[in-house]
This record gives structure tokens, sequence and C-alpha cells, in this order.
């Protein structure tokens, strides 16, 4: 997700000085910091999987699994605003460290949450992960754009943005190879195939069903086998979390001992008068509510087409988990291409109007997805992401639009916003566990009906935008 992306293109646009991008004090500190940018793309990228595992692991339902990210993007909606007003009372290394001793936490929470086998103590680990995430992403952004003259840090902000797609490059690469491919329960699933021939023959979507009652059927018959076969695909999922909790830890002990500039933001910390003031005015400003609500039905968006993939090229085109895993990938690499390209349209098209159009090509794609299905339907569900690539900045530049003293709430809004991300996934499960809306079209295809609905909606903020708020 982007998030960092948002807060370089909400920056107002001034003519720069010729000044240095980076001043050679600086060095030191901005690379330690943007060390910091790949640790949530790729827990952003290895948790979406996840849904689909933990669905077969515990043989539990689509709604159920969702919880995977009702949890994971829950912890944005807690701690963002909460952060923001860390910041401003302590520092930015402040913050770092607590956000780091969050994510390793929550990391580390995936061994006794596996040895276990609870799935609601996985829930809770990624929550406690994703506060420290939150923690992070709402102070390490200001932080880079104060290393330096502000003439600059648009720049510098947009230079440290390069480091987060090798965290969720890294991330969509040790999910395929390292957890997915590695399940047992795909190995059982690969060997009920083979067992059966005849499923060649049948929908994808019914050979789905059919090997998951092989797997209830399994677990009710071989009880001790199912467990073994249970814990150790547990085992398989813990593995990458307790290694990035191990770079984490490693990377809270350098920010712990480095010495660091002595920035804290920049306003002073609020008093209680001052907070009530602030969120007053926010709660006045139109363009900023409506851009909080559009944010939140993005990021539900872009959360529920990259989770559900996995279930649409399963269910759809009968594909492995490994396999769809892979058209994630595509996904992720047409949306950072997208994402340079859309940016040079801005350099000619008004945001409101830019957004407005990625919303509507959005909304067409979509349809494709539910009424078309198959293999032209996957791609029309991996050719979104090209639509999305520019929609959080998008958003995010006009919902800051004038803002000058409230920036730093209002920025922690919009990060908050991402609990979007929480809400509608299980949302979307429980649409599929209730089976077929339209007659003959599978339930993981018409399921996307609430995608197309968070594209009407950011599609109408992008009219607005461009017609009443003249952006």
């Amino acid at each position: 997700m982007s998030i960092n992306q948002a807060t370089a293109d909400g920056l107002a646009s001034e003519p720069k000085a010729k000044v240095k991008i980076l001043e050679t004090k600086y060095l030191f500190p901005f690379v330690l910091v943007a060390s910091l940018f790949p640790l949530w793309g790729f827990a952003n990228d290895i948790t979406n999987p996840l849904v689909k595992a933990f669905k077969d692991i515990f043989l539990i339902s689509n709604a159920q699994s969702s919880m995977v990210q009702f949890a994971f993007y829950l912890g944005y909606g807690i701690m963002a605003i909460p952060a923001a007003i860390f910041i401003r009372k302590y520092s930015y290394k402040a913050g770092i460290l607590l956000g780091l001793g969050l994510y390793a936490v929550g990391a580390l929470m995936f061994l006794p949450a596996s040895t276990y086998g609870a799935f609601n103590f996985f829930l809770a680990a990624l929550c406690i992960l994703t506060c420290g995430l939150a923690l992070l992403e709402t102070t390490a952004n200001p932080y880079v754009l104060s290393m330096g003259h502000p003439d600059t840090a648009t720049q510098r902000l947009n230079l440290a943005q390069a480091f987060n797609p090798i965290g969720s490059l890294t991330g969509m690469l040790v999910a395929s190879n390292y957890i997915l491919s590695e399940l047992r329960v795909e190995a059982f699933r690969a060997e009920e195939k083979a067992l059966h021939p005849e499923y060649a023959s049948m929908l994808p979507s019914v050979v789905d069903a059919k090997l998951t009652q092989a797997l209830q059927d399994f677990s009710v018959n071989n009880p001790v086998a199912h467990q073994a076969m249970q814990q150790a695909d547990l085992v398989t999922v813990r593995g990458p979390y307790i290694a990035i909790a191990v770079v984490v830890a490693i990377l809270f002990c350098v920010f712990l001992f480095a010495k660091l500039p002595k920035s804290n933001s920049n306003e002073q910390p609020l008093t209680g008068a001052e907070l009530k003031a602030t969120f007053g005015r926010l709660l006045a400003n139109k363009c900023y509510l409506e851009g909080v609500v559009a944010q939140a039905f993005y990021v539900g968006a872009q959360i529920m087409c990259w989770t559900f993939i996995i279930h649409y090229g399963m269910t759809s085109v009968g594909l492995s988990a490994a396999q769809a895993q892979q058209f994630n990938m595509v996904a992720m690499a047409i949306f950072l291409c997208s994402r340079f390209i859309c940016t040079l349209l801005l350099g000619y098209i008004r945001p409101g109007e830019l957004l407005m159009s990625l919303a509507a090509a959005g909304m067409a794609l979509t349809v494709g997805v539910i009424f078309i299905g198959g293999e032209i339907g996957l791609y029309c569900l991996v050719a979104v992401s090209a639509c999305m690539s520019l929609m959080f900045p998008t958003i995010y530049g006009i919902a800051l639009k004038g803002m000058k003293a409230d920036a730093t709430l209002a920025s922690a809004g919009l990060v908050m916003a991402i609990v979007g991300g929480a809400l509608m996934p299980p949302m979307q499960g429980a649409l599929i566990d209730g089976g077929e809306l339209i007659s003959g079209i599978p339930a993981v295809q018409t399921s996307f009906v609430l995608p197309l609905i968070c594209f009407v909606v950011i599609c109408l903020f992008g009219y607005r935008a461009k017609t009443k708020y003249k952006v």
C-alpha cells in the first residue's frame, strides 16, 4: 500500500531552489529511516495470502478467515491518531522505537500462536504488529521531510519511497515460495485432484468445494493425522514472521544507539483545548471529510482485490494457491509501473479528473471480473491494480488541500481511514460463503460487487473534487 507516497503527493507544489536533496550530515540518518520503508510493504504483502491459507488450515469459512485482514488493518484505525499525538509530544526517534517494538512483539507472537494452534491468537498478533506499522508510517514520513531543505522535501520522500517496493515484492515472494507452496494442505489438495481425474471436467468452483469437503472428511476420519498436518503448516506460516521479528529487533537496537538529528515535529504538543479546536476545524471541512470516506473505500477495494485474487484464481480458473499468488505479484508490478505513468499524467490532468477517470476504469474492469469470469476475468482483476495505483496519494492530496497548522492530525486521519481494509474483506468473505447471488455465476465472482461499489464512491469523490472543490 502506498501510504508513504501519499504524503509526498499531498505536499504543496512550490518552485525548487537549487539545493541538495540530501546533505552529507543527513546521509546516515536518512539511510536508517529509509530502511523502515520496506517493513510495512513486507508485512502487507505477506499477510494477504494468509486469508486463504488459514481458511484451509483451520477449516473455517471465508468470512472467518477474512478476519485476518480485519485484525491487520484495525491496527491503523487504533494507532494512527495516537501516533501523531505521541510524536508531537516526544520525538520522531521515540515514535520509531515504539513502532519497531510493537512490530517485533506482534511478529514474535506467531510463535505461541502456532504452538497452541489458536486462530484468535494470530489475529491478536497481527493487530499488535500493525499498531507498530501505523506508528512507523506516521513517524517516518515527516522525519524524512525534516532532513534537509523544505524545497527538496518531496524529492527526499520519493527517494525513501523507492525502498518500499523492495519489501512488497519480498513479501510476495516469501508468501509464494516459502508459505503457500510448502503447505501440507496444498499437497493434500493436489493429491485429491490426482485421485479424481473426473475433476478435470468440472467447474473450478465445484472442484474447490469438493476439495474443501475432502479436507473436512479427513479431519473427522483421521483427526491425529489432520492435527499433525495443521501443526506443520502453522510452523511453516510462522517462519517468515519470526525471521522478520529478528530483523526488526536488530533495527530497534541500531536506532536505540544511533545518534539521530534532534528533530521533533515542527509543532508544539497539543493541549486539550487545541486538540478539540483542531478536530472541530477538520469536522467542518467537507472536502477533508469526503476524502477520509473515499480513502476508506479505496483501501477496502485494494485489500479485497489483492486478498481474494487467490480465491478467484482457485475457484474460477482452477489454479493452486501458489499459482494464484503469482498473479498477485503481476498485479503489484502493474501497480508500481502505473504509479509512474499516472504521476506523469498529473502534469497534464487535474487530480480530481484523473481520480474520476481511474475509478471509472476500475468500475468497468470489476464488471468484467463479475460477469466474464475464468482467465479473462482474472486478467481484469489483475488490471484493476493499474487503476488503483495513484488513488491513495491523489485522494490524500485533495483532502489536505490548503491545510497548514492542522496537517499533522489531518494526515493521521487519512492514515486511520486504512481501517476500511479491516471492515470490507470480512463482508466479501461473507458474500462468498452465502453462495451465488446471480444464478450460474460463482459466488467468488459476484462478491466483487463490493469493490465495484467502492469504485463508485471514489468516482463520485473525484467528480466533486473536480467540480465543487476545483482540484
